[in-house]
């Protein structure tokens, strides 16, 4: 019950910031060939985080998201297999192209849950597909499926606080 108070209470804290202070975006444009990324996948310029954890890419496949990322030694832990923390944000970035549809709305997860089924290496091509399970008029609820090749590495669901606003 506390944990819950608590994450209501800094949801409302960041809205609160997000309300108070205009989204600038500082990324750049970055070329997924550069990356040995297909080259029908776009950058979503709108996150430095992202893009330093990755980057990752993505394009629409009609309402859904298609996302891509290449695995680096710099993803990888002690154990030469890409690090949980890159792929849940590799999935947070997955699930939150589907709650906003591939737009430039500012979207904010509320809550993510993950399941780890299989290791992911360097030089793998991690890709992603997302669907929306409800979208109401301020909360959307997603899940996703992160695959190498054909193998299921990471699946995730996740709530998504829609901000209405976009991002500039």
């Amino acid at each position: 019950m506390l944990q819950s108070i608590w994450r209501f209470q800094m949801t409302m804290k960041m809205m609160k910031m997000m309300k108070s202070k205009p989204l600038k975006n500082k990324s750049v444009k970055i070329n997924p060939a550069d990356h040995d990324i297909p080259s029908h996948y776009h950058h979503w310029v709108g996150d430095m985080a992202e893009d330093h954890i990755g980057p990752f890419f993505f394009y629409m496949e009609g309402a859904h998201p298609r996302t891509a990322f290449r695995i680096r030694a710099q993803h990888c832990n002690a154990h030469d297999s890409v690090h949980g923390g890159v792929l849940m944000a590799f999935a947070d970035y997955t699930l939150c192209l589907g709650a906003n549809g591939g737009s430039q709305e500012s979207v904010l997860t509320v809550s993510c849950n993950n399941e780890f089924t299989a290791p992911a290496f360097s030089g793998d091509l991690a890709e992603g597909f997302c669907e929306v399970v409800k979208r109401g008029k301020s909360m959307v609820f997603v899940r996703c499926e992160l695959k190498v090749k054909d193998e299921v590495i990471l699946m995730s669901s996740a709530v998504v606080k829609r901000m209405r606003k976009l991002i500039e």
